[in-house]
Parts: structure tokens; C-alpha cells; sequence
């Protein structure tokens, strides 16, 4: 199920989400120049390996450095293969924008490593004995479609779905195509605690990022960028018009 294209047009040009794009591909493109022990040896220094943190007699046997807090910031930033980062980055394309609309770009930069950190926390707790290292933004982006799912569930996803190899493509509301997706990460979640799936996702880092966006939001956002939100019923007058775009504001959707 890959999002294509949504109907809520952005009105300001998302610099931070270009940013952070930018600077997952380049690091992407360090991992690449490095010979394979060198990137093993890059993700378990740089990743969030559970373990680490939960067993610190292990992690002197396994010489990790000490005070390692910056990973919890730094495995946003990396990714394990092309798939990888191609799918986080075109999921976070898709249902950044419009978040940075509605908190402007720095809030939006420490909402996303928030949601990513507190995801990665979760992750944690269902599986502590992991030493498995644990890289990618999808913590962060899955915070960012909760928030997503608050504000815009009116909106429509163009959805490809693949049934073989024929393509399929909906045109899906934002609510069904979030609630489905959460779904398909707490049935996933949940299998892989009784063993019934084996994966290398880290599936409780997504419904974390997820119920974090929901629980930040209304921390982050600010009301008078919230051009295309959905009012809530009884919105008294004054503040309906804050939350409706100006003509001479609204550019063309998103390219």
C-alpha cells in the first residue's frame, strides 16, 4: 500500500523537510563509499542497539563507547538499504509538508526527532534484550502521519496497491489509509512478540512515532498556519477564519 499524491495542498515551501531529506540521502551516500565491515561497524556505533542501554555489562564486553545519547538522534539518519530509505523518504514527502505548514519549520525539525526519539524509547521497552542495531527515520515520519491523521482526515490519498504484479491504484480518505496502516503495524507488532514473525522492523517504533504525533501535536501546531485543517464542529466564527487560507496566499499543490 504506497501512498502516490494527496489532495491538501501545501501553502509555504517546506524548507526543513528538504533539509532533512537532503541530509538522510547524503549520509545514505556515506554508507555506500564505506567496505561492509566499516558499515556494520557504522550502524551498531551510530544505530540504537536495545541492549546497549539495557545490559551495560554487555556493552563493555562488546566495547561500545560510553555516553552514547547522540544515537537516539543519529539512527534517523541512516538507513539500511535502497528500499529503506526510498519508501521513509517518499512516506515523509507525501505527509511532511503539510505539517510543516502548520508549525513552521523549526518546530517541525524538533517535533519529527521527537516522535523519533520517543519511538525508538518504545521499541526499547518491547524488545530490551536486542542486539540487533536499529536505523531509519521511520519512528520520526510515523509522528508525523499521526499528526497527519489529526488534522487531515478529510484529505484523500491517491494509494498504489499492488495485488501480484498488477497495480491498482484508489484514491483512499486519509483517515481509512492511516487507521489501516497503524493496523497493519499493531497486528505486525504483535506477532513478532509471540514469535509468529520474524523481522527486522522495528514495528513498535512505528505504532509509538505514531501515538506520539497524535499526543504532540497540539504542542507544536499553531492555529494560524493551519490553512486546509479540518474545523471541529461549534468553531466559534473568529477562530474559523483563522483557520481559513487567504486567496492570495494558497500556491499550487504540491509538485
Amino acid at each position: 500500500m504506497i501512498p502516490l499524491h494527496d489532495s491538501i495542498p501545501r501553502v509555504h515551501k517546506p524548507y526543513m523537510l528538504y533539509t532533512i531529506i537532503a541530509a538522510c540521502s547524503l549520509v545514505f551516500l556515506f554508507e555506500k563509499s564505506l567496505p561492509l565491515s566499516q558499515l556494520t561497524e557504522f550502524f551498531y556505533v551510530y544505530g540504537v542497539v536495545p541492549a546497549r542501554f539495557t545490559n551495560p555489562e554487555w556493552a563493555m564486553r562488546m566495547h561500545f563507547p560510553p555516553d552514547a545519547e547522540y544515537v537516539f538522534i543519529t539512527h534517523l539518519f541512516i538507513h539500511g538499504g535502497w528500499l529503506h530509505i526510498i519508501f521513509n523518504m517518499w512516506f515523509l514527502w507525501i505527509f511532511g509538508d503539510n505539517i510543516e505548514d502548520v508549525m513552521g519549520p523549526l518546530r517541525f525539525l524538533l517535533f519529527y526527532i521527537t516522535c523519533g526519539i520517543v519511538a525508538i524509547l518504545i521499541n526499547i521497552a518491547f524488545n530490551p534484550s536486542s542486539t540487533n542495531p536499529v536505523v531509519g527515520a521511520s519512528g520520526a515520519i510515523a509522528g508525523v502521519m499521526g499528526a497527519y491523521f489529526l488534522l487531515y482526515p478529510h484529505a484523500r490519498v491517491l494509494t498504489l496497491i499492488p495485488v501480484v504484479i498488477i497495480p491498482f491504484f484508489f484514491y483512499l480518505p486519509a483517515v481509512f489509509f492511516l487507521l489501516l496502516w497503524v493496523g497493519i503495524q499493531v497486528v505486525l507488532g504483535i506477532a513478532s512478540l509471540s514469535g509468529h514473525v520474524t523481522s527486522s522492523v522495528a514495528w513498535w517504533a512505528h505504532i509509538g512515532g505514531f501515538i506520539c504525533g497524535v499526543i504532540l501535536l497540539p504542542l507544536f501546531r499553531k492555529k494560524n498556519r493551519c490553512y486546509y485543517c479540518k474545523i471541529p464542529e461549534g468553531t466559534p466564527p473568529v477562530r474559523a477564519q483563522l483557520l481559513t487560507p487567504k486567496p492570495s496566499t494558497v500556491r499550487t499543490p504540491k509538485e
